[in-house]
């Protein structure tokens, strides 16, 4: 057994990000992203303002700029068709003297008034004129104000992930041979427990899913190329997150049992996969859960875990 042990010692483990959108309160929030917890696919839909002053093609000129500098800053925000789970930025406008000044309302999907930030107060000929320039830099003035107020709204809410622990669904690990399947996926729902995860059978009322699938694939010199991959999805189906594991080994050596083989992947990928929940809840790596007693801290960084950019 420690031969087979010493096998998979140097896993390589990888965590990236998935998606063609970085979003933080739903996939790394990185130093600036914001967290807003509404399972089960949560956007923030940018409406054209239609009481912000401005003609309508300017309207939607500026809704286009303020989506573009909320995801860079990680937020998944889009000008686009309000969604039933979508949170929904507002952006209103008020004359003061010679200056108009933009006001941004954060709803959540139930329609309500969740919070708002006033943004720059800008000349009001300059705004009437709504030149490309203008609204570009109204936008990213606003940016991260309303970012800001996201945090402030997530940090606020008892419900968010923020503020509790998630709840995940660990499928079945599939594609391994011999026991693996059955092995990996016990010592995976226990060590995720361990660290703090609420772990249940089935996918009702989770935040998110986490599905271990291997490969062997033959290559040369009698060795099997080993790839083990977590990767983490919202109920929807929207991946989050991966961690991913590999290494050569002879060919055949996990054909029956995996036994400790199993305890070192699992030893080395649960931190990797807790790592990617906790940036999917705005927290880093680490960080207690906010707003209860979660008790002592488990430390949760491994040798060769690399944080999601």
């Amino acid at each position: 057994m420690i031969s087979r042990l010493s096998l998979l010692l140097p896993l390589l483990l990888l965590l990236a990000s998935c998606g063609d959108l970085p979003q933080p309160f739903l996939g790394n929030p990185g130093a600036n992203g914001k967290v807003l917890a509404q399972p089960p696919t949560p956007r923030l839909a940018v409406s054209s303002p239609a009481n912000a002053l401005l003609p309508d093609a300017a309207s939607r000129q500026f809704a286009d700029a303020l989506a573009a500098g909320l995801q860079e800053r990680e937020i998944p925000a889009f000008a686009d068709q309000l969604r039933k789970s979508d949170w929904q930025l507002i952006t209103t406008a008020e004359q003061r003297g010679a200056t108009v000044v933009p006001v941004f309302t954060v709803l959540n999907p139930q329609g309500e008034d969740k919070g708002k930030i006033e943004g720059a107060p800008m000349a009001t000929q300059a705004w009437a004129a709504a030149s490309p320039d203008t609204l570009q830099q109204a936008a990213a003035d606003a940016a991260p104000r309303i970012s800001d107020l996201l945090t402030s709204i997530q940090h606020a809410d008892p419900n968010s992930l923020y503020n509790r622990v998630a709840k995940v669904q660990l499928p079945p690990v599939t594609g391994a041979p011999g026991d693996g399947n059955l092995v990996l996926t016990k010592q995976m729902k226990s060590h995720l427990t361990a660290l703090g995860l609420l772990v249940q059978d089935s996918a009702s009322g989770v935040d998110f899913i986490i599905q271990g699938t291997v490969r062997m694939t033959p290559i040369a010199g009698g060795q099997q190329r080993v790839a083990i991959v977590w990767t983490v999805t919202t109920p929807g189906g929207d991946e989050r997150g991966k961690v991913s594991q590999g290494n050569d080994i002879p060919a055949g050596a996990l054909d029956h049992y995996w036994g400790d083989v199993a305890m070192v992947v699992v030893n080395q990928g649960a931190p990797g996969i807790n790592d990617v929940i906790a940036r999917q809840s705005g927290r880093e790596p680490g960080e207690p859960v906010h707003g209860q007693d979660k008790g002592p801290l488990v430390e949760r960084r491994s040798a060769g875990v690399e944080p999601v950019k």
